[in-house]
């Protein structure tokens, strides 16, 4: 308690506001019980009360001090102190995304992020260096850059559907950066309806954007940062004459191109051997400096600044040696038996004929019987036993159809053509059947080329099916002969396991 005869000039009393400790400017007496007061607050705002006896007992003398002062944990403080630090260590350290990710980052990834694509504002750029240069990582870097850097907040990145978690997961375990993945089902239930405009930070898949009218109307509507585009180069054009024919993925370039500051195309093949399509490919960054077709003579292009290429033998580590050994290409001859080369030879004359038969489809039908005539070659490559097991399926599967267009036609008193069982009957297949890979997981796609190859047939017809089925009878036949007779050549190890890859040398060619 304290009286009010010793309230002073200068003195530090508590109880006037609280808890607050105030500083005594004057103090004028008002007769034997009451004073009035005139005070500053910690922060300097000025204040008045009539005191009286009856306060006394709430007023108390302070220490002498400051508003504020060094008791504070020392743990709180310093990590206070840390997270200021680290907000603006970008200002000190010129390479902070390298320093606080978790990555080994090597010389030419570094080049790549802090002397080719940092520098250039607004960032129009092709990556076009050889697989395995981590292509990956040097987009997290710039990421992670331009966040710390406060240069960009929206980040869209679109990739082929089969890289999308990939990239979720390398962008949060590397560089602790939280991405969503776009879906319908996403799309469908946000709140404003337009789920690109409510995530700052995106991975969508190419194909489901190129392919989605809806999607893209939504998308120009938004704003971005910076856009990524993995495997850019399936965003192509193609001159036909003097016109462009423009895919799908070429108009939802055009369109990303439109709505960011920053556009990055990511790519190991850049270059089709089309010089005109490269032009094209490139407009995409600029639409304006690469307008019309190219002409050679005509035009002079240098794309130094705006796109880098580093192949496999540039890369080196930080000693100065090569990243990968030296690439020794050679081709591995080996000798069919004559029974082997007997079955290639009347599988090769099956494919050949059912190709003929083929070329007077519509187009996607025709696609696919191509598609599943060349996977039999290709397993005839791998081993006897793949066309072996191949054939009896295939000859199984078409018998099965067989069975159902006879009964069909015994109800109804007319047969169907295979086109028309073949619309009742369709293959569930990706729009683009040469990038079917591309847009399937392995297992889809392993899955897909057998249901392919086991039912795609170019007959039209019950008779022209039933001669079909007696070929791969004779042909199936042959080759389990030639299973079972043990005289099938050891393949070399680049066959094994990869019937969906391998090329067959005949004996004595390349």
């Amino acid at each position: 308690m304290l009286k009010l005869e010793d309230l002073k000039k200068d003195a530090q009393i508590r109880g006037l506001e609280g808890n607050k400790i105030v500083r005594i400017v004057s103090v004028e007496p008002v007769g034997d019980d009451a004073a009035n007061v005139f005070y500053v607050d910690p922060d300097g705002k000025p204040g008045t009360q009539m005191l009286f006896r009856s306060d006394e007992s709430r007023l108390e003398l302070a220490e002498a001090g400051r508003p504020w002062a060094f008791d504070a944990p020392g743990e709180e403080f310093k990590l206070c102190l840390e997270a200021y630090r680290i907000n603006l260590a970008h200002l000190f350290d010129p390479m902070m995304a390298v320093h606080t990710s978790n990555v080994e980052p090597l010389p030419h990834q570094i080049s790549a992020v802090y002397e080719a694509m940092l520098p250039r504002q607004p960032l129009r750029f092709v990556l076009a260096d050889d697989p395995g240069a981590g292509k990956t990582i040097m987009a997290g870097l710039l990421i992670r850059e331009l966040l710390m850097r406060a240069d960009a907040k929206r980040i869209l990145i679109v990739s082929p559907g089969s890289l999308t978690e990939q990239w979720q997961d390398e962008l949060l375990e590397k560089f602790g950066l939280q991405f969503e993945i776009f879906s319908r089902e996403k799309q469908e239930q946000c709140a404003s309806g337009n789920y690109f405009e409510e995530q700052n930070q995106l991975i969508a898949r190419l194909d489901q954007l190129s392919r989605n009218d809806d999607f893209q109307e939504k998308l120009k509507n938004t704003d971005w940062d910076l856009i990524v585009v993995d495997e850019a180069h399936k965003m192509s054009a193609h001159y036909f004459g003097n016109k462009v024919n423009e895919t799908g993925r070429f108009k939802l370039g055009k369109l990303l191109g439109s709505i960011t500051r920053h556009f990055l195309l990511m790519t190991a093949t850049p270059h089709n051997a089309k010089e005109e399509d490269f032009q094209l490919f490139l407009s995409l960054l600029d639409g304006d400096r690469f307008y019309g077709k190219f002409r050679e003579g005509a035009h002079k292009v240098d794309i130094s600044d705006m796109m880098r290429r580093m192949v496999k033998e540039e890369l080196l580590k930080f000693d100065g040696t090569p990243l990968f050994p030296e690439r020794r290409a050679y081709t591995a001859n080996y000798e069919l038996s004559a029974l082997e080369a007997a079955l290639y030879a009347e599988v090769t004359d099956y494919v050949r004929n059912e190709m003929n038969r083929a070329d007077n489809l519509d187009g996607k039908r025709k696609g696919t019987v191509g598609f599943a005539l060349t996977q039999l070659q290709r397993r005839l490559a791998s081993s006897p036993e793949a066309i072996y097991q191949s054939l009896k399926r295939r000859r199984k599967r078409l018998e099965n159809r067989l069975s159902e267009m006879k009964l069909v036609a015994r109800g109804h008193g007319v047969a169907e053509t295979l086109g028309e069982y073949a619309v009742k009957k369709q293959i569930d297949i990706p729009e683009n059947i040469d990038e079917a890979a591309d847009e399937l997981t392995g297992e889809e796609y392993e899955a897909w080329a057998e249901q392919v190859v086991d039912q795609a047939t170019a007959s039209e017809t019950i008779p022209e099916l039933e001669a079909e089925i007696e070929s791969l009878k004779a042909l199936e036949a042959k080759a389990r002969t030639v299973v079972e007779s043990g005289q099938a050549c050891l393949r070399p190890r680049s066959y094994w396991g990869l019937p969906a890859f391998a090329s067959l040398s005949m004996a004595g060619s390349e």
